[in-house]
């Protein structure tokens, strides 16, 4: 019981903002750890926009239908 008593209390100024804003962050948690996964299934990326992408494919905000912003060479005169 002491044990427990001094985790709340070492938690106390956590648990009072919990319930004064009901407010937790598992959503974050959770969005953190489907990131991690993408990028251990993937094993590296080559580069940083093939990981965005995937992140955003599989977490909400990009889909195949939406147009990537790619860099367009100009054609030599």
């Amino acid at each position: 019981m002491k044990k427990v008593g001094r985790m709340l209390k070492k938690h106390l100024d956590g648990l009072l903002a919990y319930f004064r804003h009901l407010i937790t962050n598992a959503a974050t948690v959770a969005l953190n750890s489907k990131i991690q996964a993408i990028e251990a299934a993937a094993r590296g990326f080559r580069n940083f926009d093939h990981y965005r992408i995937r992140i955003l494919f599989f977490c909400g905000g990009w889909s195949h239908s939406q147009k990537r912003s790619t860099k367009t060479r100009e054609e030599p005169k």
